[in-house]
């Protein structure tokens, strides 16, 4: 089996996306909006979509639709579809405004997804693992990530927003055992258990070997702590927002092909920032995923990158 340069695990919908709303709706309220998209998404497979356009070796594994598992091989994503026939794949509806977006999901497959994902990545050789979603045992996963990292594969982790995860045993090792943790702003401020940036910040430099931060408009930020402490921080080019859906997980994908192709820390911010701008100027995740790099940029190589 040919080994693939990034492989993406974790959660995939069906996204239902009301575009253009002026206002998150109060309660009682019905907002109504003349721009309506049905696509696919999910953190995975957003991913996997955003590196493979920009030219890296990507493998999804994930419980996916007949029509996202067709839209990933159009894209030339390798595909390990852990779903069975009979189950429902789950559903996102997404409220979209110019600068936010709210979310409630069915969940269907994806609360059996999580058993089913270990034998897969087992089975699966790769350069770098993307993990994302929310994990239930945070030691099984920290065992994980430290054999792979045994192998010589690195990894990155994007949680997306989930309360309870901050409390569960073994999360901050499972931190600490990834090469990169992505979070935005909010995330940052959540995990860290803190409204204050500056706290926020500290928690991040003992935490994490790697964080990424992205700031939406204002960009992304890369901190490391240790005696190879580092603060860097990028800002996002500007662009007409049509909808945000899915601009975070664009961003990783952007990110981790500048770093899969050896690219410096500041040009992996630029291209995740980048690719997640390009993503906000259609409704949905992949439609406006871009297909090659901005202008002045080097092309993505096969070259390696370290953590």
């Amino acid at each position: 089996m040919p080994r693939t340069d990034l492989l993406t695990v974790g959660e995939a919908f069906q996204d239902l996306i009301f575009v253009g709303l002026p206002h998150m709706p109060r309660s009682g309220e019905e907002l109504r909006t003349r721009a309506f998209v049905a696509t696919i998404g999910g953190g995975a497979l957003i991913t996997a979509t955003a590196a493979s356009r920009l030219g890296v070796r990507t493998t999804i594994i994930s419980a996916l639709s007949a029509e996202a598992v067709r839209a990933l091989r159009d894209d030339k994503v390798r595909v390990v579809n852990v779903k069975r026939t009979s189950e429902a794949h789950a559903v996102t509806v997404s409220l979209s405004t110019k600068r936010d977006r709210s979310f409630v999901t069915f969940n269907g497959v994806n609360d059996r997804l999580e058993t089913r994902l270990p034998a897969a990545i087992a089975h699966q050789p790769a350069r770098h693992v993307h993990l994302a979603f929310a994990p239930r045992s945070c030691a099984r996963w920290t065992r994980i990530v430290e054999r792979l990292r045994a192998r010589g594969v690195t990894t990155s982790w994007d949680f997306g927003w989930n309360p309870p995860l901050r409390a569960a045993a073994g999360f901050r090792a499972l931190v600490g055992a990834a090469d990169f943790i992505f979070v935005n702003e909010a995330e940052a401020a959540l995990y860290a258990r803190t409204a204050r940036t500056a706290s926020a910040l500290r928690f991040w430099r003992r935490a994490s070997r790697n964080t990424i931060i992205k700031l939406g408009p204002q960009g992304s930020r890369w901190i490391t702590g240790g005696q190879a402490a580092m603060d860097l921080a990028v800002p996002a080019p500007r662009v007409r927002v049509v909808d945000t859906t899915g601009a975070g997980d664009a961003f990783n994908g952007g990110f981790l092909a500048g770093w899969l192709s050896g690219r410096s820390p500041k040009q992996c911010l630029r291209l995740g920032n980048f690719v997640g701008a390009q993503s906000t100027l259609a409704p949905g995740g992949v439609a406006a995923l871009p297909t090659q790099l901005p202008r002045g940029s080097r092309p993505a190589g096969r070259s390696g990158g370290s953590a």
